[in-house]
């Protein structure tokens, strides 16, 4: 399949928004609902609350990486379990997201996103940084 300048473009677009999305998701959890309240939710739910930092930790580093191109397929297939886990917290809420609790169908989106971008890659407009050995050259880019 050849690409184009167009579909470049397109995965730039959507590496932008997804890494964006990531950032803002896991700012919120750091600036609005704090740590120590992101924590206590996830030990609510039946989650460890060690497990809270990691999630904060990856929705803000892994989204900077995204927006920077840097290793693309790696960290979106590295944040997809962040999004499933939020689709199962989400699943008992119901289909809509404005239903109180959040529904499951934007985590769900998110994941299909996040994996339509891990099988894009990076495009052509991704910062450029030499692959480490111990990372398969099918998941830098």
């Amino acid at each position: 399949m050849e690409r184009t300048q167009y579909t470049d473009t397109g995965i730039l677009i959507l590496r932008a928004s997804l890494g964006v999305m990531f950032i803002a998701h896991g700012l919120l959890k750091v600036l609005v609902f704090t740590p120590a309240g992101t924590v206590g939710f996830f030990e609510s739910i039946g989650y460890p609350g060690f497990l809270a930092y990691l999630v904060m930790i990856a929705e803000i580093s892994g989204g900077a990486l995204l927006l920077a191109g840097v290793y693309t397929r790696l960290i979106s297939l590295a944040l997809l379990p962040v999004l499933l886990g939020a689709a199962l917290v989400h699943l008992p809420n119901g289909w809509v997201f404005s239903a109180e609790g959040g529904g499951w169908e934007y985590p769900v989106f998110l994941s299909v996103v996040t994996l339509v971008q891990a099988l894009l890659g990076s495009g052509r407009y991704a910062l450029k940084v030499p692959k480490p050995g111990f990372i398969p050259a099918a998941l830098a880019g």
